[in-house]
Formats: C-alpha cells, sequence, structure tokens
C-alpha cells in the first residue's frame, strides 16, 4: 500500500516539477497545466510524502539490492524540492536541508521529468537496475 502511495506521489510530484517541460509536450490542451493547478494546494503533502517514503524506501532496500536505487535518490531530491517552503521550520537541519534545495533548483525541471518518467516506467513494472 505505501508503495502505491509513493508511485502515486511520485508521479504528481514529477508534474509539479517538470511542469514547465511538460507544458510544451502537450500543445494547446494544457493537460498537464489542468493536473498542476489541481495539485498546486497540496504541494507540501506530495513533497513530504516523496521524501519520506523515498528515505523509507532506500532504507528498506539498503544491504538488500539497489534495484530502484535512482528511483528512491531522485524522489529524495525532488521530495526535498518540493518542501523549499517549509524547510526552513525544521529545527536543527532546516537550514542545511534549504541550503541544499536552493543547490537543487537549477535542476528542478530535469528532476521533474525523470521522477515523472521512472513513477511512470515503475508502475508499468520497468526496473531501471536489476
Amino acid at each position: 500500500m505505501l508503495l502505491l502511495i509513493f508511485k502515486i506521489a511520485s508521479v504528481a510530484g514529477g508534474i509539479l516539477l517538470g511542469i514547465t517541460a511538460l507544458d510544451k509536450l502537450d500543445g494547446e490542451s494544457d493537460f498537464f497545466n489542468n493536473i498542476a493547478k489541481k495539485l498546486i494546494p497540496f504541494t507540501t503533502i506530495i513533497g513530504g510524502t516523496v521524501a519520506v517514503l523515498g528515505i523509507f524506501e532506500l532504507l528498506k532496500i539498503f544491504g538488500f539490492s539497489n534495484r530502484h536505487l535512482i528511483f528512491d535518490l531522485v524522489a529524495i531530491a525532488a521530495g526535498i524540492l518540493l518542501l523549499t517552503h517549509v524547510l526552513s521550520q525544521i529545527p536543527t537541519i532546516g537550514g542545511s536541508l534549504l541550503k541544499l534545495s536552493i543547490k537543487l533548483m537549477p535542476f528542478k525541471v530535469i528532476l521533474g521529468i525523470a521522477l515523472f518518467v521512472m513513477a511512470i516506467l515503475r508502475f508499468l513494472g520497468i526496473h531501471l537496475l536489476g
């Protein structure tokens, strides 16, 4: 069940981060823009879900298999990007996470598209490694 939530949140997070590139793909239909408009109020929830479940999945597979290592690392980075506006409020590590988020900002669209594509592939049962 958590894996399904992780995949859905990853698709939503990928759309939110990669909307500038996805908007060019759908032409005049504004399909991705309409989805992004509906997802924007849930950015914090989606970002938190992607980051926390990405860490959980990374720790779960740590030492056993690195089958989803790339997906988990991209998800964690995307979650941090989606949580930029609330990271500074986290005691002790908030400043460090905010600095990391600012350093990742130039790669926002790339991470978003990568997360979107890998989440769709994972839904289809196609794994990048293994």
